[in-house]
């Protein structure tokens, strides 16, 4: 190992800890009873229990749960990137008047706090039918994850060759089948990055169904994980499991997919 590189291994190591640390105390927590967790919060579980797990796993509103985030992730993903490759093969593969400054309205939506939208958010949503409804979710969801993705995308659609376009349109190929035959199979890498941040971005997100949703039928586990936590505020190694439980299904996701993430997110750098 190079002394250049030692600083950068060190800060690697620490930023690693400080997120590996609590998912392990979390999940070892979990086999613990609330007890040993008091008096040995840091070590093994000494016995190990895994009643924690078991029981959460045999509450139905788990599963629930874990069905609705699991929709609603699914679904704003497909919309948003759907939406996004199309607009992003426009802004990288069309000239036309006005297409930077209608790109750099779509990029200014990063700068627009979701805190500040919820009211208009939600008088919006009531006004259309769609509170307690999970499209009112997974549309909203969508239109914020609509600057980054179609930022990474077009940058991605730009640094394919345009003698590839040419040769297509040579062969018979248009716009929207150059688009669907040629484009997307080459831009995989990108649509799994996308894809990755969208599941995340939903799995994770609170406030939107905490506003949207006020029947329990409907709720995500982060409401869950909330209404969990106030039903068993006294036992926490129960809320532990509950936590790692609702954690696994997005942490595998990434765990696949983290090596298209990092090949779509610097594909397209060098060029566009």
């Amino acid at each position: 190992m190079k002394r250049t590189t030692l600083p950068l291994h060190a800060i690697a190591w620490v930023v690693g800890a400080f997120i590996l640390v609590p998912i392990v105390y979390a999940l070892l927590g979990g086999f613990k009873s609330t007890d040993q967790l008091s008096v040995n919060p840091f070590g093994p579980p000494s016995p190990w229990n895994t009643g924690n797990y078991t029981e959460v796993l045999a509450e139905g509103s788990f599963w629930r749960q874990l069905w609705n985030s699991t929709f609603i992730a699914v679904l704003t993903t497909f919309v948003t990137v759907a939406l996004s490759a199309m607009a992003a093969f426009v802004f990288a593969r069309f000239a036309f008047r006005g297409r930077e400054l209608l790109f750099t309205l779509f990029t200014a939506g990063l700068m627009f706090p979701f805190a500040v939208a919820i009211l208009p958010i939600f008088v919006m949503l009531r006004t259309l039918n769609l509170l307690d409804n999970p499209w009112g979710v997974i549309l909203v969801q969508a239109a914020f994850g609509l600057p980054l993705t179609i930022i990474i995308l077009r940058g991605f659609f730009r640094s394919i060759p345009g003698e590839i376009e040419e040769a297509a349109t040579l062969d018979g190929c248009g716009p929207f089948a150059f688009f669907w035959r040629i484009l997307l199979p080459m831009a995989r890498p990108a649509l799994a990055t996308v894809s990755v941040l969208a599941i995340v971005g939903s799995w994770n997100n609170f406030m939107l169904p905490l506003v949207v949703f006020s029947e329990e039928l409907s709720w995500t586990l982060p409401l869950g994980i909330q209404q969990f936590q106030g039903q068993y505020s006294s036992d926490t190694s129960r809320i532990l499991a509950y936590l790692v439980l609702a954690m696994v299904p997005a942490l595998g996701f990434y765990a696949i997919a983290e090596r298209h993430l990092i090949g779509g997110l610097t594909a397209g750098a060098t060029k566009g």
